[in-house]
């Protein structure tokens, strides 16, 4: 089906689509980046499908990469900026859940839109041709509807990950999922077990950073999550009977992560702060649940489940220390002291993150106290401020003397050292003022006696 839209394509792209054209050749833009066009969304990139060969593209510009020539891609380069172009194809059979055994170049467009995921992600565009929706892309747009081209059952066979996708999609868009596409992700769930971590880890942190992080209670309704987060299960399953709490402690975590910015740690570190209380659950005879040393549990659990999903290093750092954490202080009226000791401990570029991580978890949490709860977070915020402001020491690196200050006053290296370094680190956290080269080297002198 044909729509009288128009879709304003970059200089560059309508570059290659004219020059494939004049060649002879059919040529348009795909997939999301007309979706994102006519959702008037800037696109992230622009693909363009072709019928012509890799060969016959690669011949009529200088410049290309070969990113994918068995997949029939090419990218061609203008200026600085890659844009890939792809033949028109059939996939052969899929043999792995995620690659087609052989990939058949087509000279016929429909046959090339037939292969994708989701109906909205099969249109495309040239200024000749206008918008070509062969599948009510349009109308699912309209809609609201995240559904799959043809069958379901063959799309999420042909690449399992599309499960998941469809899931993403439903929560970028705030979208709803067609019912048979849903109970098609319902019965082809298992097949995700064939699925990459670091292909689930990248639609993981796109669904939670989505405007609808939520929306992960669909993956764990149609058994998805048991696939790759099992542990998520165990949270929606275990309940908690507390005066702060007023649901399970699964949907307390989807209750939190809507609480945060759209941020990639700090959805993750609210994904697992409170993942280990199933492990450490426990009911007085009265019949409340509490969940003693579950902030260190969840900090264990998110290592290694985002060592499983191959997060780099850094990222694993900075969500498990927000999650060790993200109970410090509550319940404690701050002081100065207080809030230098925490920016001590769990450092200074961590801070910003632990209280948005705590605003969030009071936020998900019953009206029990909330007031004063956020009362209190905001005393922790506003001196954390007075702290930065002020240039108040915190650590080491900030202590108006160093190892070779103590060396030249005659100290050697060694452990006493570094002791003496940190007893003044502990008087400085309590006396900011006394944080001066004369007043540390002289009780450096009197510690030294």
């Amino acid at each position: 089906m044909k729509h009288d839209i128009r879709i304003r394509m970059p200089q560059k792209g309508q570059y290659i689509i004219n020059t494939l054209e004049n060649a002879g050749f059919e040529a348009y833009a795909v997939g999301g980046c007309v979706r994102d066009c006519i959702l008037r969304r800037q696109p992230e990139d622009w693909d363009i499908t072709t019928s012509a060969k890799p060969e016959q593209v690669k011949e009529l510009f200088p410049r290309t990469i070969d990113t994918g020539l068995q997949h029939g891609t090419v990218t061609v380069m203008l200026d600085k900026e890659g844009f890939e172009v792809t033949t028109y194809r059939l996939d052969g059979e899929y043999e792995d859940g995620r690659h087609p055994k052989t990939v058949t170049f087509t000279s016929d467009l429909e046959e090339d839109l037939k292969r994708r995921d989701l109906t909205i992600n099969a249109m495309a565009y040239n200024d000749r041709e206008g918008l070509v929706d062969l599948f009510g892309g349009m109308e699912d747009l309209e809609a609201g509807i995240i559904r799959c081209v043809g069958k379901p059952e063959e799309r999420f066979q042909e690449d399992a990950l599309r499960i998941l996708r469809a899931i993403r999609f439903s929560a970028q868009l705030g979208y709803g999922i067609e019912a048979e596409t849903l109970a098609a992700i319902r019965q082809m769930a298992p097949t995700l077990n064939k699925i990459s971590g670091e292909r689930i880890q990248v639609e993981l942190v796109k669904l939670l950073v989505s405007p609808h992080p939520e929306y992960l209670r669909t993956a764990y309704d149609n058994g998805v999550t048991r696939v790759f987060l099992p542990e998520f299960d165990k949270c929606m399953e275990t309940a908690q009977n507390h005066p702060h709490h007023c649901c399970s402690v699964g949907e307390h975590i989807l209750h939190s992560l809507s609480e945060t910015e759209a941020d990639r740690v700090l959805r993750l570190a609210m994904l697992f702060h409170d993942m280990g209380k199933p492990a450490v659950l426990t009911v007085d005879e009265d019949g409340i649940t509490h969940f003693h040393g579950h902030a260190a549990v969840s900090a264990d659990m998110a290592k290694t489940i985002l060592q499983r999903l191959k997060f780099d290093n850094d990222t694993i750092h900075r969500v498990c220390r927000l999650v060790l954490y993200h109970d410090y202080g509550n319940g404690i009226r701050a002081d100065k002291g207080k809030v230098r000791r925490a920016l001590n401990k769990i450092g200074a570029d961590a801070f910003p993150g632990l209280l948005a991580v705590r605003r969030a978890d009071i936020m998900a949490q019953s009206d029990y106290q909330r007031q004063e709860k956020l009362e209190n977070l905001d005393r922790w915020q506003k001196l954390y401020e007075e702290i930065l402001e002020k240039q108040e020491c915190v650590s080491l690196k900030d202590l108006a003397v160093d190892g070779s200050d103590l060396i030249a006053a005659g100290w050697k290296p060694g452990k006493a050292l570094g002791e003496t370094l940190q007893k003044l680190l502990e008087l400085v956290l309590e006396e900011p003022e006394r944080n001066t080269r004369k007043q540390l080297l002289e009780e450096a002198e009197r510690l030294k006696r």
